[in-house]
């Protein structure tokens, strides 16, 4: 019988309940490297946390698309700075960094502000310092792609950039920016971003027992602010975890979607019965109606191991593809769904 290595399944956005088996690991975009070692270290007996945190480490080690891990979006001073964040279902501990320096694995060093510290968030050069005590080597993450990038967006007066109502005019040059003497808001233009700028991997793994952990690892949106901050190493915004629910994460426009808590609000939705797809369509639908030209996604799976997944449809965006890994697949598998 011939082996087909590759699978993709097709999902009809209809509501209708996923097929539900545990355990299960579900995680944005199709990176399958990193649905593979996850689903490796549950069959290998280690832990959710463990998936989560291999899972998502392996897409800083793979640089995934260029938007996870080091060597990729460098902020307007050409620096590449890490953002991530791991979350315990059963205990609700969460550790996560933030503009993170000079350390690759990122999401390892959030499980370590779980694991030996009280509190739940570091970040900038502190964090650094925080994680070479925890034994993570110092590096450079910069890299001639990155170099290459920076160079490119300079040449081109610095656009697209993340500033408004300043002095000079950030849509024509590069700064350095102030306020006006008198602030006369005016219509902004959009940012649309490429969707190729993956953004983030998030990742939700649910045990054989209903455990349910959840993570991601991003290294933030192209030609940042120094200093910004998206949705991934928010809990609630880039990803949550609840034993008693399930886990969601979201991936796009970290920006507009932090707002909203979307992860947190589709596990509510979880909690209430309503089936992880909804759930996902509900969360988008919400922030539509207030960004309706945003882009973004999210997965959801709930406790029986029931999954599915949601995005907003904006042009050259009108499908969202996935990883599953579940005792009902062969090997872990993508899939895909409508955008609404």
């Amino acid at each position: 019988m011939m082996v087909v290595p590759l699978l993709l399944v097709v999902l009809q956005v209809s509501g209708a309940a996923s097929p539900a088996a545990l355990p299960v690991v579900i995680n944005t975009w199709a990176f399958r490297k990193a649905a593979e070692t996850a689903w490796r270290v549950l069959q290998l007996g280690g832990s959710e946390l463990d998936a989560v945190e291999r899972g998502c480490g392996q897409c800083e080690i793979d640089q995934c698309d260029g938007s996870v891990g080091y060597g990729g979006s460098p902020d307007e001073s050409g620096e590449t700075t890490l953002d991530a964040m791991i979350m315990d279902g059963n205990t609700m501990e969460v550790g996560a960094v933030a503009d993170l320096r000079h350390i690759k694995n990122a999401i390892g060093v959030a499980r370590k502000v779980i694991e030996y510290t009280k509190h739940t968030l570091l970040v900038g050069e502190s964090a650094s310092l925080f994680a070479v005590r925890m034994g993570f080597p110092y590096e450079d993450l910069t890299t001639q792609k990155s170099l290459s990038m920076y160079s490119k967006w300079l040449n081109e007066s610095c656009q697209p950039n993340y500033w408004k109502n300043v002095v000079p005019d950030s849509s024509k040059s590069c700064g350095p920016y102030k306020r006006p003497e008198e602030v006369t808001c005016k219509e902004q233009t959009i940012l649309q971003r490429s969707t190729r700028n993956h953004d983030t991997i998030g990742m939700v793994v649910i045990g054989g027992s209903g455990t349910v952990a959840s993570g991601t690892s991003t290294n933030g949106a192209v030609h940042k602010i120094p200093g910004r901050v998206g949705d991934s190493p928010i809990a609630g915004a880039g990803s949550y975890a609840d034993s008693t629910a399930g886990g969601a994460a979201a991936t796009g426009d970290g920006d507009i979607m932090m707002r909203f808590l979307p992860s947190y609000q589709a596990v509510e939705y979880m909690r209430m019965g309503i089936d992880p797809t909804v759930a996902c369509q509900k969360v988008i639908s919400r922030i539509q109606k207030y960004a309706p030209k945003f882009f973004g996604a999210v997965i959801c799976a709930n406790t029986t191991g029931s999954y599915g997944a949601a995005c907003n449809k904006i042009p050259g965006f009108t499908q969202f593809h996935f990883m599953v890994s579940s005792p009902l697949l062969s090997q872990p598998t993508e899939q895909v769904v409508d955008c609404i």
